[in-house]
């Protein structure tokens, strides 16, 4: 027999979302009936094939108070319980970067934030004998240094923005796991049954044919007991010499062996964190969710903006809002310096800004100048939180314009004698140039043959005129079209103009 609780999800000083209707849900015995109360509210049912949901009516900001769930001789108190703005903050390793660790951290955790509020999804990633015992142990947390060095940075400050600019609790669910592709956090069909999306399943069965569970258990078990001893190994040696890459710590300590067998117990198996972390709070009611991933797609780059596409259709469907706010982070400039430059991460970008384009409800924050050449997790979450922000200020709260949540992005380019000129959307206040090197100039240009060459630029009534002497009839731009590269155009709010290039086929 079931026993009665709630989702792991609810516990005491948790946030619940304003102006909607509140989902609360869980398991239980059979037959047997529930109450919920809070609030003034009183919701009964029964619970049918061992689940239950009674839902709340919407409530306004500020409202706290106990929610009191019963089944028959058996309850849960959870206390503090406050209404505001709740979001899901996903994807991976730069989305889990801890606040202790980002720049401005250590000042933010010595203050006092009393309106944001963290919860954890458990990072399980098999559903062994343990894991509902290891779930139940999570529990939303108040704001304290020791606690909340551990949130997500760009979460925090996404959130601590949210909070001040319209006054209410903000609640974070940290759902993110470092090195995973999106197709870790969509359900096996949403692969199998996409004709170009298939490969990741395909592949991950070719993996695993054959080899017992049993026997992938154990495999994996002795994955993690080898990395850990060589975790340990590498910490200290990356102690003594802070400076060094992970390359050059695997050179000095040995292969790590990383990311071990990606079998039916690991986190980047398809769809295996859709199960295990992002299922276990549905439907939980949110406002919308925010996502910084990409990372880890760049092998398959020009199938990301269906996968990203056909993740933010399931989620939206998982919670049952059609146009469910959707926040992106466009990944920053990186470049691997044990690889070519093959600008896999600008198809990305691009992708992530076609996504935001073409899918209702969407926001995008460019942070092309947070980036770091030879990291791939810089260190300034921060601003990143800050522009997401910007953008859910804008896009789905409507208190600030867009002129002040984006930077620059690219709208239509023509030619104009020997040059090209570029028109931008969202640069009612102006566009600036900013300084660069002629080896450094970010701009690129070609004629009909589609060769491109560097090119200067200038600002000119409003618009970017892009040319370079080696090119009397220019037909294309590229702008930023490097895995890394240092923007230099960047709206007067100080937001830079997102990457670019105005023909698909060069």
């Amino acid at each position: 027999m079931k026993e009665f609780r709630l989702a792991a999800v609810f516990s005491s000083h948790m946030v619940l979302q304003r102006d909607k209707k509140v989902c609360v849900f869980g398991e239980g015995p059979e037959g047997e009936k529930v109450t919920v109360e809070f609030a003034g509210q009183l919701m009964e049912t029964r619970i049918k094939e061992e689940r239950w949901q009674v839902i709340l009516s919407p409530m306004k900001a500020g409202v706290r108070g106990e929610l009191v769930a019963v089944c028959g001789t058996r309850y849960h108190i959870f206390t503090d319980v406050c209404v505001g703005e709740v979001w899901l903050a996903g994807g991976q390793s730069n989305m889990e970067y801890e606040l202790s660790r980002s720049v401005g951290g250590k000042e933010a955790l010595a203050g006092e934030e009393p309106d944001v509020r963290y919860y954890q999804v458990p990072r399980l990633s098999w559903k062994n004998d343990n894991f509902c015992e290891e779930e139940a142990a999570s529990a939303w947390e108040l704001f304290s240094e020791e606690k909340a060095g551990k949130w997500s940075a760009v979460a925090f400050y996404f959130a601590q923005r949210i909070s001040r600019e319209l006054g209410v609790t903000v609640g974070i669910i940290g759902c993110s796991w470092g090195g995973t592709s999106a197709a870790a956090w969509v359900p096996e069909n949403v692969l199998q049954e996409d004709s170009v999306l298939r490969i990741y399943w395909e592949e991950y069965e070719e993996t695993v044919e054959g080899v017992s569970q049993e026997q992938q258990l154990r495999e994996y078990e002795e994955y993690e007991t080898y990395f850990e001893q060589w975790n340990r190994k590498a910490m200290e040696y990356w102690r003594k010499f802070p400076e060094l890459t992970w390359q050059e710590v695997e050179r000095d300590c040995g292969d790590s062996r990383w990311p071990g067998p990606v079998n039916c117990v690991h986190p980047f198996r398809p769809s295996g964190l859709y199960h295990c972390m992002l299922e276990r709070v549905m439907p939980y009611t949110m406002k919308g969710f925010l996502y910084y991933q990409g990372e880890a797609d760049e092998a398959r780059a020009g199938m990301y903006g269906r996968l990203l596409g056909r993740l933010i259709e399931q989620w939206r469907t998982d919670w049952e809002e059609e146009n469910m706010p959707f926040l992106l982070v466009q990944l920053p400039g990186y470049q691997n310096p044990l690889r070519e430059d093959d600008r896999s991460w600008c198809i990305i970008r691009e992708a992530q800004m076609q996504v935001f384009h073409t899918i209702k409800n969407t926001g995008i924050a460019v942070i092309l100048d947070c980036g770091d050449k030879n990291e791939i997790h810089p260190a300034d979450k921060r601003e990143v939180g800050r522009r997401l922000a910007l953008q859910a200020l804008c896009e789905i709260y409507g208190v600030i314009d867009k002129e002040e949540a984006f930077g620059p992005v690219y709208r239509t380019s023509y030619p104009c004698e020997d040059k090209m000129e570029v028109e931008f959307d969202y640069t009612g206040r102006g566009i600036q140039l900013r300084e660069y090197g002629e080896e450094a100039a970010p701009f690129e240009i070609a004629g009909e043959d589609k060769i491109f060459r560097k090119a200067n630029a200038e600002v000119k009534g409003g618009k970017l005129l892009v040319w370079s002497d080696e090119i009397k009839m220019p037909m294309y731009v590229r702008y930023c079209w490097h895995n890394f590269s240092v923007p230099v155009v960047f709206g007067m709010n100080g937001i830079p103009a997102a990457p670019f290039r105005t023909s698909k086929n060069d």
